[in-house]
């Protein structure tokens, strides 16, 4: 890599929950001496250009690194990764249970703070982080640690997130699998362009209405956990019908709706997130007569998603829900999709393993539609 000169990309990047607005770009160039490089955050930072070991903390860091990066450069991991159970709300688990044999880098978890004395004592020639985007605090773990931290980002979306595409190419760069990157974009994107062309012609009238519920946001959630702009309807030109009611609601985003509320929207076809089913299921036994006014509910128009959310996107299960969601909306346009068969297929790509299996043993017997009878 010695005297390489790198690509540059410049970008403006709006960081989720900061309002904040960088540049995100990479201008750097490879030597012997190191590598600099430009990270989610806007920080420059030099990392070693021959750099062998690896640490990825915060929510969705080592997922992101296990996308791209080589596991066995990892020097340790967070124990909240080895004390969840549910290795199935994290498939980059399930396709890495040796990493759950390495030590302990710090405790992890949403509202944790680096282990910067676990860190050193590690010893990583780089540090991937997704605590936060505060520059400051991110700029103190490299100074306490001593060693180069590149700060990473998801991006608002939960899948096809150009930032999210930047964080897997800084890590393709830093760990010398640029190609590998650069690869898993490419697929993402043809998986983007497929999902729109088989929906892109329906007329919007031939469309049923849909709503998501029981959508998993920092803690499992009931029906009226829902989203406005939701991203995976989206990407199949979906007729959300909190979208179509924006004008009087002001939903834009994640939203916890009255009850009532969903009963005057009525759609005609229910999606719920497997990761708050149980909570639908207890509410539909304590208040049946409620479900029984959508009409979803009386026609049997209920499915099952697999979540998607556990410390941060999956993002590989969140694109095979996409694919799921269009057979049901528009089963014609996605007759010759086998969800199950996708999910592996995207699972392999994303992790090396085929895990559908896993995930449907672990979440009520995978994609499905549901009876609540």
């Amino acid at each position: 890599m010695n005297g390489k000169v790198l690509f540059t990309i410049i970008i403006v990047t709006i960081l989720a929950g900061t309002g904040a607005a960088y540049m995100f770009y990479d201008t750097g160039s490879d030597s012997s001496e190191g590598m600099t490089i430009t990270d989610a955050i806007g920080r420059t930072v030099t990392v070693p250009g021959d750099a062998e070991k690896f640490a990825a903390i915060g929510p969705g860091g080592l997922r992101l690194y296990c996308y791209v990066g080589d596991t066995s450069k990892l020097v340790g991991i967070e124990r909240i990764e080895k004390t969840w159970d549910d290795y199935a709300g994290r498939p980059y688990m399930l396709a890495n249970q040796d990493l759950l044999d390495l030590p302990v880098v710090g405790e992890g978890g949403p509202t944790a703070a680096p282990d910067t004395e676990k860190l050193v004592s590690l010893g990583p020639d780089v540090i991937f982080t997704l605590y936060n985007w505060e520059i400051a605090d991110v700029n103190d773990l490299q100074e306490k640690t001593g060693i180069p931290v590149v700060a990473l980002s998801y991006g608002p979306a939960e899948v096809f997130d150009e930032e999210s595409y930047q964080s897997l190419r800084l890590i393709g760069q830093v760990t010398g699998r640029e190609e590998r990157a650069e690869e898993l974009i490419d697929y993402s994107e043809s998986l983007k362009a497929d999902l729109a062309a088989r929906t892109e012609n329906i007329p919007n009238e031939d469309k049923p209405t849909v709503y998501i519920g029981a959508v998993c946001y920092y803690a499992t959630k009931g029906i009226q956990s829902t989203a406005a702009n939701y991203t995976l309807f989206k990407a199949v030109n979906a007729r959300n019908i909190i979208d179509e009611d924006s004008a009087n609601s002001g939903i834009t985003g994640f939203s916890f709706i009255d009850k009532e509320y969903l009963l005057e929207l009525d759609p005609e076809i229910i999606i719920l997130d497997s990761a708050g089913l149980g909570l639908v299921q207890a509410d539909y036994e304590e208040f049946p007569e409620y479900y029984k006014g959508l009409s979803a509910f009386n026609n049997g128009n209920v499915y099952m998603q697999l979540p998607y959310n556990n410390y941060y996107t999956n993002i590989e299960t969140a694109v095979a829900d996409a694919y799921y969601i269009g057979k049901v909306l528009s089963p014609d346009e996605f007759s010759d999709v086998d969800v199950g068969e996708k999910y592996d297929e995207i699972s392999t790509e994303f992790l090396g393993a085929p895990l559908y299996d896993n995930m449907s043993e672990a979440y009520y017997g995978g994609y499905r539609q549901l009876s609540f009878n």
